[in-house]
């Protein structure tokens, strides 16, 4: 990911979806030849000089202080992901010397402590697993590898939640609301991007779905990020049918860069049999194995 490119596109697209109205501006005439704000009215509302604007618009962040950055986030009313996003394309940039400049590397690969596991495994009721920034599962307990079976079936290695939804036709039929979930997706990838931007197998991801889904490669230039705490999934299980779970995702403190995602459902709900009915099945199949289901 070049930098400065990722920085120019970022601010010039969301400098382009606040209209004067929005921005509380007054409109003269109705002949505006940009979408959004002119820059002069985005450094107005910022507080600084067009000059200094078109310099950090232009990518230019070096240098860039916290309060210029509040300005900035305050006048293109950033999100929280968003403002999270400027934020990181800031920290590259005023991190040292050459190191924007330095060449991607290959991470090594993250293992889940046995502590992590153990926590998976006595959680016997809610489905949950372990990912990290690239959304590669790195580890399950036994009712998540049941219910989320469409993403573990078709893959040898390490599950991908990214390649799965964009490259398996499964996906489609296993997610009621594909095409905002692969949106958000493409906003998660571009916020871990933003994060760390040096990642070799992150990179490799994005050129790989960026070539093959058109669909990707679209929504990947409209520079939008996302935080996916909290939320619904709804899956049609090819086993149980329909099936509506909330989730959270929380960080792993002692992990850097690894989320614990857990899926529940609301007690004597419909869902919540479906869901008892998949983790007996579940127990039983760990039963036989001799040990608990682990990716």
């Amino acid at each position: 990911m070049d930098h400065r490119s990722e920085t120019r596109d970022f601010l010039t697209t969301r400098r382009a979806r606040i209209t004067p109205q929005q921005a509380g501006l007054p409109v003269y005439g109705g002949n505006r030849r940009v979408a959004g704000l002119r820059r002069e009215e985005a450094a107005m509302l910022a507080g600084v000089s067009v000059d200094y604007y078109t310099r950090l618009e232009r990518g230019n962040l070096s240098g860039v202080s916290e309060s210029v950055l509040e300005s900035l986030a305050r006048a293109l009313r950033l999100d929280d992901a968003e403002r999270e996003h400027l934020y990181d394309l800031a920290r590259q940039t005023n991190a040292g010397p050459g190191r924007t400049a330095r060449a991607a590397r290959r991470r090594p690969t993250q293992q889940v402590r046995p502590g992590v596991q153990h926590l998976l495994d006595s959680m016997t009721g809610a489905p949950a697993y372990v990912r990290n920034g690239r959304l590669d599962i790195l580890a399950v307990n036994a009712l998540g590898r049941a219910v989320f079976s469409p993403v573990f079936d078709t893959v040898t290695g390490t599950p991908n939640l990214a390649r799965f939804i964009y490259l398996d036709p499964a996906a489609q039929d296993f997610y009621h609301d594909w095409e905002q979930l692969a949106e958000d997706v493409v906003a998660l990838l571009r916020s871990e991007a933003g994060h760390d931007p040096h990642d070799r197998n992150l990179s490799d991801l994005i050129g790989e779905l960026s070539t093959r889904s058109d669909q990707f490669r679209a929504w990947w230039a409209a520079h939008n990020v996302r935080l996916h705490r909290t939320g619904v999934k709804k899956v049609h299980h090819p086993v149980i049918g329909d099936l509506t779970l909330a989730y959270e995702s929380m960080d792993l403190t002692a992990d850097q860069g690894l989320r614990l995602n857990a899926y529940s459902a609301a007690p004597g709900s419909a869902d919540r049999e479906k869901l008892d009915l998949l983790a007996s099945w579940a127990a039983t199949t760990a039963d036989q194995r001799g040990a608990p289901d682990r990716s």
